[in-house]
């Protein structure tokens, strides 16, 4: 198993490309949701919502999810307050995903958080094509 601190602070390249197959097997009604916020346009997370999880976020206009190692909804942010509210859901031709469109109510939404102590979003490394190494883009 990899060490939680290598996975998200570290600069090798370790992608989990059973994970889909995995949280399917255990969760087998789920969908990805890209997440966007609405005023940088950036994708700020990717997670899965069942029906439960996308009435929710519909009824509470709060971003959620279905946790799949949880296996429960998943409020994001509900233990560190960096919840967002959702601004429109969007489907894809499929209809096999979704794009919800979020405003984060006080600053960034991941867990993990760079040097000064504020949560940063999801994607804050940039894989380097010469290298094949990570670059954190907010240390």
């Amino acid at each position: 198993m990899t060490d939680h601190r290598q996975l998200e602070e570290g600069d090798q390249l370790l992608l989990d490309f059973a994970k889909v197959a995995k949280a399917a097997a255990q969760s087998p009604d789920i969908i990805p949701v890209a997440v966007q916020n609405a005023d940088t346009k950036e994708v700020i997370l990717v997670a899965y919502a069942n029906e439960k999880a996308l009435k929710h976020s519909i009824e509470t206009l709060t971003a959620t999810f279905w946790s799949t190692s949880r296996q429960e909804l998943w409020i994001k942010g509900a233990t560190s307050g960096e919840t967002f509210d959702l601004l429109e859901v969007r489907v894809n031709c499929e209809q096999n995903s979704l794009l919800y469109i979020v405003r984060p109510r006080r600053g960034n939404i991941c867990h993990t958080k760079n040097q000064a102590g504020q949560p940063r979003n999801c994607f804050y490394r940039r894989l380097d094509f010469e290298t094949g190494k990570l670059e954190n883009l907010n240390p």
